[in-house]
């Protein structure tokens, strides 16, 4: 397998992240490392045996990087996800993918007129649990009816002069944070988003935005709910998913998932499959380039005739569920997270390489990492206005398919 060659823009936190998370992921490594501070630089890039540059765009003329990973502040990730599309390099780039819709659009065009591949980091994508859910939603679960996610978020560790205030920097909460979110719903629902309606609340002192709120439409009949606050302190966060397809429910704790909760009712045919669930993990949960170990788990429980009579209606239709089944899916619990958060990266990288290598079109593409960029645009300018905002057509995008069990 030839080796792809990473340029690494920005050497925070988050590069790396990404670095080590790839470390011993084949065909690709880093070459080189680009930050305005030289230290940072130049600690990454002997971490990885690479080299530092003063300057990014000089990673652009760089013969042995193929790929261009922007790890910068999300207002700066169009200017340079561009420069190295027209340099002829693959891009890997952190969320958002702009904060702007009109930039998102244009990278859109950008991406297909030049042949080459970009994978953006919605993380949530590559995680084994929502991917299980998705695979189980012909199998058992049924489409989704609605989606809810509310995230207590910290801030302790965003002082007042911290870039993610800053929404010229930043792009606002929706846009910074919330596309993990609104990319996830697309994902799960597998319908496009059409319409926003958003508000949003400051600071009692008058500071900047830390409350917003967000209900989109997909499709016609499916609504999410998404609700973000910096308000709390680390050790007070929380995050909750609630999925509602009707004859079942799903919640899932954490934004990272590691562990889900499935209650549902079925007919004979959905109680046999859950029955042999536990035997199936490294399939249901399955996502290529994701390292699957031990603690990753089913379990699940099967209640013969539990409603007494087998007949029952919803949405004004017949339903034939007798059985309540209730499954848990695990990674290992709240202290896999880190691994389980480095390990989706590392899948994610593993798409890009896969789809340079093999012409496929990775499942977290620019496509999608636009129609985040829309929602998220859509609910800032809706929280503003008041009023209800459509998305445009040209960025409404169904999630890539899915493989079922």
């Amino acid at each position: 397998m030839t080796t792809l060659g990473m340029g690494v823009v920005g050497a925070g936190r988050f590069a790396h992240f990404v670095a080590d998370a790839t470390a011993d992921l084949p065909g690709v490594e880093v070459r080189a490392v680009a930050d305005p501070v030289v230290e940072r630089a130049q600690e990454l890039a002997h971490r990885h045996g690479a080299r530092p540059v003063p300057d990014w765009r000089d990673l652009l003329d760089a013969p042995d990087v193929e790929v261009v990973v922007v790890a910068t502040p999300p207002a700066t990730h169009a200017r340079i996800v561009t420069a190295a599309l027209e340099a002829g390099r693959h891009v890997f780039c952190e969320k958002p993918l702009a904060t702007e819709e009109a930039e998102a659009h244009e990278l859109v065009d950008l991406v297909e007129r030049s042949g080459r591949v970009l994978v953006v980091d919605h993380v949530l994508r590559y995680n084994p649990i929502l991917r299980a859910l998705r695979t189980l939603q012909p199998l058992l679960l049924g489409q989704v009816q609605s989606f809810s996610f509310d995230n207590d978020a910290s801030d302790e560790d965003l002082d007042p002069g911290h870039w993610f205030w800053d929404t010229t920097a930043s792009g606002g909460i929706f846009v910074e944070h919330g596309v993990h979110f609104f990319d996830a719903a697309a994902m799960l629902i597998g319908q496009p988003a059409t319409a926003v309606q958003a508000t949003a609340a400051r600071r009692s002192d008058g500071g900047p935005v830390d409350l917003v709120s967000a209900t989109v439409r997909h499709g016609e009949r499916v609504l999410a709910t998404h609700t973000h606050s910096f308000t709390h302190a680390h050790r007070c966060e929380r995050q909750h998913l609630r999925l509602d397809h009707g004859a079942a429910e799903v919640r899932v704790d954490g934004w990272i998932p590691i562990d889900a909760a499935i209650d549902a009712w079925t007919d004979e045919d959905g109680a046999r499959f859950v029955e042999h669930l536990p035997s199936r993990v490294a399939e249901v949960m399955q996502v290529d380039g994701y390292r699957l170990d031990t603690q990753a788990r089913i379990t699940a429980r099967v209640h013969r005739d539990a409603a007494g009579s087998p007949y029952a209606r919803g949405r004004g239709l017949p339903l034939d569920i007798p059985h309540h089944v209730r499954v848990q899916l695990t990674l290992g619990g709240p202290s896999a997270k880190a691994k389980v958060y480095a390990e989706s990266v590392r899948a994610a990288m593993a798409d890009l390489v896969s789809a340079v290598t093999t012409g496929t079109t990775p499942y977290s593409s620019v496509r999608e990492g636009a129609a985040a960029v829309a929602v998220a645009a859509a609910a800032t300018q809706a929280s503003h206005d008041g009023r209800s905002v459509a998305i445009p057509d040209h960025l409404r995008s169904t999630s890539t398919p899915m493989r079922t069990a």
